[in-house]
């Protein structure tokens, strides 16, 4: 066997750990993740359903200034009684932490703060269904990575297409 044969069984072998270890962070995630509702900004339905997929903002940084916090960090917030996030600042690092506070991460992209859940895709024809979105359901970890599960109506319960 020559050497390119040899790295190029190396490469393929380090992709397919790579990838398999992502996919694996990401299921646990799902599955072990506390559920947060973060409220959706207003957004005009018009631009708001494009084609298989829904853009998503979050009236939890909607007002805030993309150029007055560091362009990577955390959400500190806390949940009210139906699990509804509420922010309570931004900071650099994940700790310091009360003991009702959780954090997400962020970062900030052309003056717009991103939690990294900012589409939602749906199959062809279901926008209707959609458009009473109020709640985006994330998971969350302690270590502040999160991943988005479901859209959610103004009764905090969970849309799904029939």
């Amino acid at each position: 066997m020559n050497i390119r044969k040899i790295i190029l069984i190396i490469s393929v072998l380090l992709i397919f750990i790579i990838v398999g270890t992502s996919v694996k962070e990401r299921e646990d995630l799902l599955n072990t993740g506390e559920i947060f509702l973060f409220r959706l900004a207003p957004v005009d339905p018009r631009s708001l359903i494009q084609g298989d997929f829904m853009s998503l903002r979050y009236q939890l940084t909607n007002d805030i200034n993309a150029e007055s916090i560091p362009s990577r960090g955390y959400i500190v917030f806390q949940a009210d009684s139906f699990n509804v996030a509420n922010i309570v600042r931004f900071q650099k690092e994940p700790e310091p932490l009360s003991e009702n506070e959780r954090i997400i991460k962020y970062y900030t992209h052309k003056r717009h703060i991103s939690i990294g859940a900012e589409s939602y895709f749906f199959q062809e024809g279901d926008a209707e269904i959609y458009e009473r979105a109020r709640f985006a359901g994330i998971k969350v970890a302690k270590n502040g990575e999160s991943i988005l599960f479901g859209l959610f109506d103004e009764n905090y319960k969970k849309i799904e297409k029939n």
